[in-house]
């Protein structure tokens, strides 16, 4: 009898070594990590040089070109117009949204290091996030400065002057970067990820809340209203009525050359528009049963990489004073 006490006491010890040991590996996978590791765009070894040369590629393109606008807004008088003053400010967004977004897939293939620290990941997301913010609210200024410019071209120069225009970069620059703090709090406040691999090329609010195991319904909810109501669709709707109003306004014009200048003033800036928009649906507004992290990195590459290279292009390529700046201040180029 006594054996067998002694052998229930040594499994009983057993069993409270092992759940301790259990317990403790548990709490080490679900205690908030001091790092993280990102995957990057593909962890296949043979992609790693085109993605790369890839990246590569479109980053030196996107400051290039976004560079060229920045000069070219700065040195030349007759862009010194309120939708050039805006397009610079877009200029410096794309430039900041790549470096802040693509530099650590460039910085993992040529270190070899995916790793990047809590800190470093929540200012990351905390940055990017702004940029985004503030691009949506740059281009709903440059939506109304249409508006004004088709609309009630006689007023255009008292309403769209200096002052005004410089109020409007200031508050979109304010709102975008104190929109972002609720998040980062919230967010700061998670104690446990299920993981510290993150399955994105860089420090992404969904792929975060995600590795969360905390109750993320607070953070779940800011992002429904305010993200999705204030943040996106707000500046949507605005930049929507403007055009009803510039639509409505150009086929009430008598001239054919009237009507085919005024919808070729807008159209380079409702090209961005389109573009941005439907980048940002297509990768955030999915359904959240299933996991697209596959289809976030596409549409979050398209977003940092694509978007950024083809405003200069867009602009560029569809504006003719754009053109003739490039032409004053560069006499060998012939676009």
């Amino acid at each position: 009898m006594r054996k067998h006490a002694n052998m229930l006491f040594f499994l009983f010890n057993d069993f409270i070594y092992l759940s301790s040991k259990c317990k403790a590996k548990m709490w080490e996978n679900l205690t908030k990590p001091t790092y993280f590791f990102i995957n990057g765009i593909s962890d296949l070894a043979y992609l790693q040089v085109p993605i790369f040369l890839l990246v590569l590629f479109i980053y030196l393109f996107t400051l290039v070109g976004n560079m060229l606008i920045l000069i070219l807004v700065c040195l030349d008088a007759q862009l010194h117009t309120p939708m050039y003053f805006f397009l610079a400010h877009l200029s410096i967004l794309d430039m900041s949204c790549s470096t802040i977004t693509l530099n650590k897939q460039l910085a993992i293939f040529i270190t070899g290091d995916h790793t990047i620290s809590l800190l470093t990941c929540f200012a990351q997301l905390y940055i990017f996030s702004c940029l985004e913010c503030v691009e949506l609210l740059i281009l709903t200024a440059m939506g109304y400065d249409r508006f004004v410019a088709i609309c009630r071209p006689l007023h255009y120069p008292t309403i769209m002057n200096r002052s005004t225009c410089a109020n409007f970069a200031i508050l979109c620059w304010l709102l975008g970067f104190l929109e972002v703090i609720p998040y980062i709090v919230l967010l700061s406040n998670y104690t446990c990820y299920r993981s510290n691999v993150i399955n994105h090329f860089f420090c992404d609010l969904v792929p975060l809340i995600k590795l969360s195991c905390n109750d993320t319904t607070a953070l779940e909810h800011l992002m429904l209203i305010e993200g999705s109501l204030l943040l996106s669709f707000l500046p949507f709707l605005l930049t929507f009525i403007s055009y009803m109003f510039i639509i409505y306004t150009i086929l009430q014009m008598q001239s054919r050359n009237g009507r085919s200048k005024a919808f070729y003033t807008c159209s380079s800036h409702l090209t961005v528009v389109i573009l941005l928009y439907v980048t940002l649906i297509c990768q955030y507004l999915r359904p959240s049963t299933t996991d697209y992290a596959d289809f976030n990195k596409l549409f979050s590459l398209f977003n940092t990489a694509a978007v950024p290279i083809l405003n200069p292009l867009i602009y560029s390529l569809k504006n003719k004073q754009v053109k003739s700046a490039l032409k004053r201040k560069i006499p060998a180029c012939k676009i």
